[in-house]
C-alpha cells in the first residue's frame, strides 16, 4: 500500500469540502455595486470566494463578510490575491446605493453583485443555492432564508471548495494559502 501511495500525485488536504472537478458553480455574469458587469474571469490570478447573502441579514452575512476581512489579513502580503464576491439574494431591497457602503464597510476591494430576479434564479440554480423570501410580522416586511456557505475558486477560475458557515476564518485561510501555493 505504501508503494501505491507514492505513485499518486499529492492532493492538497483541505479543511473545506473539496469540490475539485464539480460540474456546477461555473461562474456568473452580473452587475456590481458600481454598475459594471463582472464575470469570474475578471479575477484571474486571484482566489475568489463567493458568498450569497443580503444586507439586512442580522448575523450570518455580516459574520461571513467579517471572516473574509480576517482571512485577507491572515494572508498578509498575499491578501491582495483574495477577491470576495457577495451576491445578493434580495435584489429588491439591495440597491447599488445600499451595496456600495455595505461592502466598503468590510473592505473597499470586495465586490457585491446585484442580479435581476431572473438572473438570481439562474445563478442560484447554477450554484445549488437555496433562497426564499419569508414574510415578516408586519405588513410588507420580510426576511430572506438562504444557504450560508462560501464557494472558493482557484486562481484559474475553477471551483475548488465549499466552506460551511461557522467553520471560522482560520481553516478557510489555510485552504486559500494552499490554493495560492499550488497555483
Amino acid at each position: 500500500m505504501v508503494a501505491l501511495a507514492g505513485c499518486s500525485p499529492d492532493k492538497p488536504q483541505f479543511k473545506s469540502i473539496d469540490l475539485t472537478g464539480a460540474d456546477y458553480a461555473k461562474g456568473f455574469s452580473l452587475t456590481d455595486q458600481h454598475g459594471n458587469v463582472r464575470t469570474l474571469g475578471d479575477f484571474d490570478g486571484k482566489v475568489v470566494v463567493v458568498f450569497f447573502g443580503f444586507t439586512q441579514c442580522p448575523d450570518v452575512c455580516p459574520t461571513s463578510m467579517t471572516e473574509l476581512v480576517q482571512i485577507k489579513q491572515m494572508l498578509g502580503a498575499d491578501g491582495d490575491k483574495l477577491q470576495a464576491v457577495f451576491i445578493t439574494v434580495d435584489p429588491e431591497r439591495d440597491t447599488a446605493e445600499l451595496l456600495k457602503p455595505y461592502m466598503a464597510n468590510f473592505d473597499p476591494g470586495f465586490i457585491a453583485l446585484r442580479p435581476t430576479a431572473e438572473q438570481l434564479a439562474q445563478v442560484a440554480k447554477d450554484f445549488k443555492v437555496y433562497y426564499k423570501k419569508v414574510e415578516g410580522k408586519t405588513p410588507g416586511s420580510y426576511t430572506m432564508d438562504h444557504s450560508a456557505g462560501s464557494y472558493v475558486f482557484d486562481t484559474q477560475g475553477r471551483i475548488r471548495l465549499y466552506s460551511r458557515y461557522g467553520t471560522g476564518a482560520e481553516p478557510l485561510a489555510s485552504d486559500i494559502k494552499l490554493l495560492l501555493k499550488n497555483s
